[in-house]
């Protein structure tokens, strides 16, 4: 299929079943354990509906007592793989100015910005670090103030032409600040503000799990305390972006890859926590010896040790993506599937013709992370919007025919022929607890404004997908679970909340193991940079007529 992207019919959705006339498709993958047969064959006697988001409607919000609003946070997330190229900046501000135009709500610009990136540059420049990254990092901070000057200063700009870049002398202050940047590897995070005042106590996190645990494959994570501006109150905010496992036959391996974010990307040392507590059940046994009866010794010891057994697992909860006073978004290249296979030479691809049966919608029920993600073994309890755009990979980029324009922002391409066309890009977020919405009825949920897909462009083989939600602004007590005493017994489901109960326990070597990595990145990116790159050559050759030059001076003076 070749052609420039159009917008689809809205009146059709992603999550829309196929219909009854659909063809076999593709093979469904083997490692799914859901007692529902999602193969082509059966997608139009079963069709899987997408279990949409459930995030409070502003219908809904409105029916809430108005005496108890809340002010909320306005967080627009965005994943873009970038294929290890520069972002042209004018033709992506452009396409960021229309994204932040998206809302269901009226608003301004959002008060937090962040980008998740996959594949930011070379893995040589990625491995070394700041130095050769951080080229690649700016063009996107300037791609989201080009978009923010454009938003808040309409001059009858044709959005069919790119954004003109500023001038050198700037005439007003930029709308956004960078807070802060975090990298593993080729997968960076970056965090910005429009008071960056209003933005306290930032921490960072971040796990390899690519070769070696190193940054090829990863996840970075940063967490903030955003203090409301009308004194409200704060909400603290964890963004997660990675970039999981390739290949369409990999899914256990991607499933692998979440669990190690859930074990290993901590905000803090875990040692630092466990370390005192066996120093705590030593000193102890210590205060036992000669004492008095041996059964009060005993019974002493029992509830010291639960106590201090119930603290460090909070602890140690406090320092995972899943704290519960903190609301979680993970967004980036997930690299979930519709197959498990590569397409055969006459498979059917999506189209973007809503009268095609092979309109996309239609291959939605064979998303790989909806239906891994309803059975619990990937992004565990998190929620996501209603996807209503296209596929998001893998495009390949043609060169457009004598009768198209040149316009950059009017890209041709077809879908690879070697890859289903899949929605490997997604951003997710986890909504406020259970015992929340229960315990206070008028609570506001995280309310979703935009969930959506930004066009092709040249740089890139995938489309960036953004989030935009208000985030509510609520006391930690009440996102807290309550303590449970003997009169009082909570549902059964609370306990599969993440914020309740962490699915798998913490890696207390996690921070070891990552700086072990670290190493090996910086060895392994040097060498690819002096052995593979125009600038390595530089650096040999240099260091070469430097060793020469140094030997014939020795020579003539000796």
């Amino acid at each position: 299929m070749l052609g420039i992207f159009r917008q689809r019919n809205p009146a059709k959705s992603a999550n829309d079943g196929p219909p009854p006339s659909l063809s076999p498709l593709l093979s469904p993958s083997p490692a799914q354990s859901s007692t529902t047969d999602a193969s082509p064959d059966n997608l139009s006697k079963s069709p899987r509906p997408l279990t949409v988001s459930t995030s409070t409607s502003a219908s809904d919000s409105a029916s809430t007592d108005s005496t108890m609003a809340m002010s909320a946070v306005d967080v627009f997330f965005l994943t873009f793989n970038c294929a290890k190229n520069f972002v042209d900046v004018p033709v992506f501000a452009t396409h960021l100015l229309s994204a932040l135009r998206q809302r269901s709500a009226p608003g301004g610009l959002p008060d937090l910005v962040a980008f998740s990136l996959q594949e930011i540059a070379p893995i040589a420049y990625s491995f070394i670090g700041p130095y050769f990254l951080n080229p690649y990092l700016a063009r996107y901070e300037d791609a989201l103030n080009l978009a923010a000057d454009a938003f808040n200063n309409p001059t009858g700009h044709d959005d069919r032409s790119p954004l003109p870049l500023p001038g050198k002398l700037r005439t007003s202050p930029p709308a956004y600040t960078l807070v802060r940047s975090k990298n593993v590897g080729m997968t960076a995070i970056l965090l910005f503000a429009r008071d960056p005042l209003a933005v306290v106590d930032v921490q960072e996190a971040e796990v390899g799990f690519g070769a070696a645990e190193m940054g090829n494959k990863g996840a970075a994570g940063l967490r903030v305390l955003y203090e409301a501006r009308d004194g409200a109150g704060s909400a603290e905010l964890t963004f997660v972006a990675t970039h999981l496992a390739a290949m369409e036959w990999n899914l256990a391996r991607r499933n692998a890859n979440w669990a190690a974010i859930m074990r290993g990307l901590t905000f803090e040392n875990p040692e630092k926590i466990l370390k005192p507590k066996v120093v705590a059940a030593t000193s102890a046994e210590d205060d036992g010896e000669g004492g008095t009866g041996l059964e009060e010794v005993v019974r002493l010891l029992h509830d010291r040790h639960i106590e201090e057994s119930r603290q460090m697992q909070e602890r140690l909860h406090d320092i995972s993506v899943f704290k519960p006073s903190s609301h979680l978004f993970v967004a980036g290249d997930l690299n979930y599937r519709i197959s498990a296979t590569s397409p055969t030479p006459n498979a059917n691809f999506p189209s973007l013709d809503p009268e095609s049966e092979n309109y996309y919608p239609h291959f939605f029920p064979l998303d790989q992370l909806t239906r891994e993600r309803e059975a619990g073994r990937t992004l565990n309890g998190l929620s996501e919007a209603r996807v209503d755009f296209p596929p998001t990979y893998k495009y390949d980029i043609t060169p457009p025919s004598s009768s198209e324009s040149n316009n950059p922002l009017e890209v041709s391409w077809k879908f690879a022929p070697h890859r289903y066309p899949s929605w490997t890009d997604r951003v997710l977020y986890l909504d406020i607890p259970p015992w929340t919405k229960a315990l206070r009825p008028e609570a506001r949920g995280i309310e979703v404004q935009a969930y959506n897909a930004m066009p092709v462009v040249a740089s890139s083989d995938h489309r960036a997908v953004f989030l935009r939600v208000d985030v509510p602004v609520m006391d930690k007590e009440d996102l807290l679970l309550p303590r449970q005493d003997s009169h009082a017994e909570y549902p059964a489901e609370w306990d599969l909340d993440p914020r309740a109960k962490m699915p798998v326990a913490i890696d207390p070597e996690a921070w070891e193991r990552r700086a072990a990595a670290r190493q090996k990145e910086v060895m392994a990116g040097w060498s690819m940079l002096l052995g593979s790159t125009q600038e390595g050559a530089l650096i040999v050759g240099t260091l070469a007529l430097v060793a020469v030059s140094a030997w014939y001076l020795y020579q003539q003076w000796y």
